[in-house]
């Protein structure tokens, strides 16, 4: 006789079920921050972003150097855009909050270490590392790296694998703090590149400048030729980094 019974599934087709279910779920949570960064980002431009170590302490010269960096930044008209968080970001976001330039915090949900500091005119928390990348990149005009670890490491090298691929626009990525960046430069130029792993084009591709006003002065002009403003083809290469 017919039954209008469901078949019973095993435990493991449960499991598997709500698996599926939760990875689609995710994907449309990853899609809905996007859009609601977008939305929020979407007029800072032009816009700089600045790097750094999160253990930095407020009495430590490398932050008050970025905060006069990013308050002379906020007062020629951009925005500054870090990670959110204490240490260098912090000094990034309190320069700018302190000046003409709006102040933007991307930060990152995180089991120790990082928590929002006060000074941000706009603030973002994200889940994942990939998407605040995306947003670190795409309204950026500039990248100031200041001393930092792996997180800073790695906003570097993906700014430079960008750029070298031609997956998003050249910009200047700026290393603050000669000494602190002499070492790794050393090991590019004469390991990396002396090994063919990479080209003098490459390492090209970034400048070190310590002094605050050569920054600003600099980042002026790469764009007294070009403009801020990105072109179509631009725009579009962004949609797929």
């Amino acid at each position: 006789m017919a039954t209008n019974k469901l078949p019973l599934m095993t435990t493991a087709e449960i499991l598997h079920s709500d698996e599926e279910m939760n990875e689609s779920w995710h994907a449309f949570e990853i899609m809905a921050e996007y859009v609601g960064a977008t939305e929020k980002l979407k007029k800072v431009t032009p816009a700089i972003s600045i790097f750094g170590s999160a253990r930095t302490k407020p009495d430590h010269p490398y932050y008050q150097l970025t905060e006069k960096i990013a308050r002379l930044l906020s007062d020629s008209g951009f925005t500054v855009i870090s990670g959110g968080g204490p240490g260098i970001m912090e000094a990034a976001n309190k320069g700018a909050f302190s000046g003409v330039g709006p102040s933007v915090g991307l930060n990152i949900e995180l089991p120790f270490e990082q928590a929002g500091n006060g000074y941000q005119d706009i603030g973002l928390t994200f889940k994942t590392f990939f998407l605040r990348k995306v947003m670190f990149v795409k309204y950026a005009s500039a990248y100031i790296v200041m001393p930092g670890g792996f997180g800073t490491m790695d906003e570097l090298m993906e700014a430079i694998t960008l750029v070298q691929t031609g997956k998003t626009r050249k910009i200047p990525i700026i290393l603050v703090g000669s000494q602190f960046w002499g070492g790794l430069l050393d090991w590019l130029q004469n390991t990396l590149i002396a090994e063919g792993m990479a080209t003098t084009d490459d390492l090209d591709l970034m400048q070190v400048i310590d002094e605050p006003e050569a920054i600003v002065a600099a980042i002026f002009k790469y764009y007294e030729s070009k403009g801020f403003e990105l072109t179509l083809e631009e725009k579009i290469n962004q949609l797929y980094f």
